[in-house]
């Protein structure tokens, strides 16, 4: 009696360890994805914000254009590898203007808009909560002023 009586718990705990596993297992993974995502999310971002300096630095000389510094700063998405690098929207605005000791200056406003997609986060918050947002995309902005130089 008293060895069924231990075979039957000792089932009984495999099952609970499985139930338990069940419900931890999708957390873990969602903390795991959550700093890789978070990882690759602010590694786009400081390639936008560097683009977005560059293609400003192009733009504030005197020989710069809009279409020069749109063309640097998509190519340094480029080599930065962002997959989007072709569809971000980049403005340009050599009129702005900025307040340099007192004095208003024109200026260069650079501003890229990235669509920024998380690569599993979405489908694992899902497994986690369903119907719920976390993860889904959207749309990164950096923005870069510098003030034109003189001719």
């Amino acid at each position: 009696m008293a060895g069924t009586m231990r075979t039957r718990i000792a089932r009984e705990e495999r099952g609970q360890a499985l139930v338990e596993a069940a419900i931890i297992v999708p957390l873990v993974l969602l903390v795991m994805v959550g700093i890789f995502e978070v990882g690759r999310l602010y590694e786009t971002y400081q390639v936008l914000t560097n683009a977005a300096r560059e293609g400003a630095r192009a733009s504030v000389i005197p020989s710069g254009s809009v279409a020069t510094a749109q063309a640097v700063v998509t190519k340094y998405m480029q080599d930065g590898h962002l997959a989007q690098a072709n569809t971000a929207a980049i403005n340009v605005d050599r009129t702005a203007q900025m307040v340099v000791n007192g004095v208003t200056m024109t200026a260069s406003l650079v501003t890229v808009d990235y669509p920024f997609q998380f690569m599993m986060l979405q489908p694992i918050a899902q497994l986690v909560v369903n119907g719920t947002t976390t993860g889904q995309a959207f749309t990164m902005r950096t923005t870069a002023l510098m003030r034109n130089e003189a001719p």
